[in-house]
């Protein structure tokens, strides 16, 4: 089983969710996140006043899956949340040792 983790701008997360959808991934978990990459924010704006903007809106897309989906599930979020611009997101991957379903006790990949 592996843990995929995307952190992805947010006007992306619908289509990401989609192509997830559609492939079967049966459960998500997104939260709304702040940070930088390379870009390391952007100057912005402000009644006059120019500031820096460290911190970038993004969101933080996590899934378990099973092992022969790792790869469909990497290029579906690739396909999906690219713009072309700097700050599209990365994509990390962790292998997952147990997953356990509280409601019914089920583990490993039946409780996916």
């Amino acid at each position: 089983m592996k843990f995929v983790t995307a952190i992805l701008k947010p006007f992306k997360l619908d289509d990401v969710r989609e192509a997830l959808s559609e492939m079967g991934v049966s459960g998500i978990t997104v939260t709304e996140v702040k940070g930088f990459g390379r870009q390391k924010g952007h100057t912005e704006l402000y009644r006059g006043a120019e500031y820096v903007v460290d911190f970038l809106p993004k969101v933080k897309l996590e899934v378990a899956i099973a092992d022969e989906q790792l790869e469909a599930v990497i290029d579906a979020i690739v396909k999906k949340a690219n713009t072309g611009k700097i700050g599209d997101g990365k994509i990390f991957v962790s292998n997952l040792e147990q997953v356990v379903r509280i409601r019914t006790g089920e583990t490993g990949a039946e409780a996916l």
